[in-house]
């Protein structure tokens, strides 16, 4: 495991490396560090990432030495996962694939006729259509292309990352603004992303995180489940990943699917239809949250020396149930609590439930040993 030998409140500090990901209402960019010195010290090598989403934190697991298995249920963040994690040639060697797609003439495509616009036009679109001609283009020749899983999964990757800089929005596909943002105007373009060679055995699984850990075993587990919202009266529909990124998961499957509403949403995307338990509103019959007994679950269930959960002052729990929650499934070695302005993308509302004298935005990280 690579150390950086310096002193920090008397502890060895991990290396907080570069990471590279899409605007994300769930994002543990900022965090990362804190999580880093959260770990430091402790005898791990193998971390799971139930939650991999952007698979931030996971890189920077994978970066610093330990064996990652990052799990998620959406199909972006297996292609991230694979890109990223899985990896084993040098930047060099994509540089030939993103030059020829960057080179394709764009067409009228799935992507246009549902997500392009025309600058002279009201926008209420996520894309130019310039960019959504390109994204038919390259998205199409890329299956097209004989290329290994990891190169595909680098190639939709970079086209990801490309749209991300030149969207529409304000990070999220559920609604799109009315007047064109300034990067809209952009060309999209291509780069090979910002990988490293992976030298650990990571491995990267799609699915409902209590069946990742059946019958697996961990030396620490890093959760940071989706939250919901702590507002009642917001429709289940605005804190759902699956709609809130549901167009990443048409680039990456490329199924031209049905959709509908407003937002041109994927029809797999249906509340419905793509609900998860611990984005759950509702309270159950003794008054608590659904989802928080989701998180008791899942942590009681976790075969692992330790465990990391990271939350949010935005979701369903106060601080006062996480804490009794995880004190009787282990001994809390830290309890940390990190706040930052709040951010616009995520849309969220704050409740005074939380107990925070400040009534501010925070982000909760607990280390738990069971």
């Amino acid at each position: 495991m690579k150390l950086v030998q310096e002193e920090l409140f008397g502890n060895p500090k991990l290396i907080a490396p570069e990471t590279e990901g899409i605007k994300y209402a769930g994002s543990k960019l900022k965090l990362i560090p804190h999580i880093l010195d959260a770990i430091a010290g402790l005898n791990v090598r193998d971390i799971f990432d139930g939650f991999s989403g952007t698979t931030r934190v996971s890189q920077a697991f994978a970066r610093n030495g330990f064996n990652v298995i990052a799990n998620d249920i959406s199909e972006w963040s297996e292609a991230f996962g694979k890109a990223y994690l899985l990896n084993r040639y040098p930047k060099s060697h994509y540089q030939n694939l993103i030059d020829h797609l960057n080179s394709l003439q764009g067409y009228d495509g799935w992507f246009t006729e549902h997500y392009g616009g025309d600058p002279s036009e009201k926008a209420k679109k996520p894309f130019q259509r310039k960019n959504t001609r390109k994204c038919d283009a390259i998205r199409d020749e890329i299956d097209r292309l004989n290329l290994n899983e990891i190169e595909k999964s680098v190639a939709i990757t970079s086209l990801i990352l490309a749209l991300d800089a030149v969207d529409n929005t304000l990070g999220h596909y559920v609604s799109y603004l009315a007047g064109w943002s300034a990067r809209s105007y952009n060309d999209l373009r291509l780069r090979v992303p910002s990988l490293f060679i992976s030298e650990g055995k990571n491995e990267v699984l799609k699915g409902d995180v209590f069946s990742a850990i059946a019958n697996r075993q961990f030396d620490l587990a890093y959760y940071d489940p989706p939250y919901g919202s702590n507002n009642d009266k917001m429709p289940p529909s605005r804190v759902r990943y699956a709609s809130y990124y549901h167009i990443w998961t048409s680039v990456v499957k490329n199924d031209k699917a049905r959709v509908f509403g407003k937002a041109n949403r994927r029809e797999d995307s249906r509340d419905e239809v793509a609900s998860s338990i611990f984005e759950e509103f509702r309270k159950d019959e003794s008054g608590k949250f659904i989802a928080m007994q989701a998180i008791k679950n899942l942590i009681e269930q976790t075969n692992a020396q330790y465990i990391l959960l990271s939350y949010s002052s935005g979701g369903r729990a106060t601080k006062k149930e996480l804490l009794e929650m995880l004190a009787s499934s282990g001994k809390i070695l830290k309890a940390l609590e990190i706040g930052y302005k709040q951010n616009v993308m995520s849309g969220m509302r704050w409740t005074n439930e939380w107990v925070n004298a400040t009534d501010k935005h925070c982000e909760y990280l607990f280390l738990l040993k069971k």
